[in-house]
């Protein structure tokens, strides 16, 4: 599943409501933010967890990767996100949040059309999409916080 929006819609709200609904169905649901993701991925391959934490995430019910194109990917990246997608196609559920469209993605990944073309061939084909619209949720939140301290 792909969910797309501007930023502070609820695209990780409503990832993680998902994720919650998985885990109370019985299904193992893991979170990540996709920087953090990389940077554990990086940390892994320091000290020597790196297989087994692939193998980890290609085993999991229902994988959550939110804030996905916050930056461009690097080689490594790319060859992980690679990894992980085709060890989970066909097999496994992924959800991706982005403030990216779907059609921006590709240069999110980056210069190699190879690689790029892969992943998104194991993202995008068989998945739902959700394209979110409206206004942030944190700014009408403020602004009705804001209103609450002036009319007491």
């Amino acid at each position: 599943m792909l969910i797309c929006g501007p930023t502070g819609i609820g695209k990780s709200w409503l990832g993680c409501a998902l994720g919650h609904k998985a885990c109370r169905d019985g299904r193992s649901v893991l979170y990540h933010r996709v920087p953090r993701l990389f940077e554990a991925l990086a940390l892994a391959r320091g000290d020597g967890r790196h297989a087994r934490m692939l193998k980890g995430l290609a085993h999991i019910d229902l994988l959550i990767l939110d804030d996905w194109g916050l930056s461009v990917l690097n080689h490594n990246q790319r060859i992980e996100l690679l990894e992980i997608l085709e060890d989970r196609s066909g097999r496994e559920s992924t959800l991706v949040t982005s403030q990216v469209p779907v059609e921006q993605w590709h240069e999110v990944i980056g210069d190699n059309p190879t690689l790029g073309g892969a992943i998104l061939d194991r993202l995008i084909h068989n998945a739902h999409r959700i394209a979110m619209t409206g206004e942030s949720m944190r700014k009408i939140a403020g602004k009705r916080s804001l209103d609450a301290s002036r009319n007491p």
